[in-house]
């Protein structure tokens, strides 16, 4: 069986004041709007290029629980599902595509459209010499 290619595609983190973490990310990183759920006055969700995903969650305190999910980009999800399944991880209520592993973190599994997408992301090597 060959072993399913996915890369970290954004990392979905609680955030008490999503305006601010939107500035901070855009003015010191550069990780500008890729998408919002809601509006760009009121988002409950935003997700930036260089995947960094805030769920706006005002009522948010400390570090514990701040790590909502990773969604993983997979060339073939249903190969990455397969695969999966020996390794003792749950399915969550948002769809066969959610993953809950053993130790409590979630994942969610998206499929890359194309697939080629993953390979070429996976080529990237950020640490090379120009």
């Amino acid at each position: 069986m060959s072993i399913p290619k996915a890369y970290l595609e954004h990392v979905a983190i609680r955030v008490r004041d999503i305006h601010w973490h939107i500035r901070f990310f855009g003015d010191v990183l550069g990780m500008t709007m890729r998408e919002v759920d809601g509006t760009a006055d009121a988002p409950r969700q935003y997700w930036t290029l260089g995947g960094m995903q805030f769920i706006h969650d005002p009522g948010f305190e400390g570090t514990e629980g701040r790590l909502a999910h990773l969604g993983v980009m997979c060339a073939d999800l249903d190969a990455a599902l397969a695969a999966a399944q020996g390794h003792g991880v749950n399915t969550l209520p948002q769809g066969r595509n959610w993953l809950r592993l053993p130790d409590g973190l979630a994942l969610e599994l998206i499929q890359a459209k194309p697939a080629s997408c993953v390979a070429q992301a996976l080529a990237i090597d950020p640490r090379a010499e120009a």
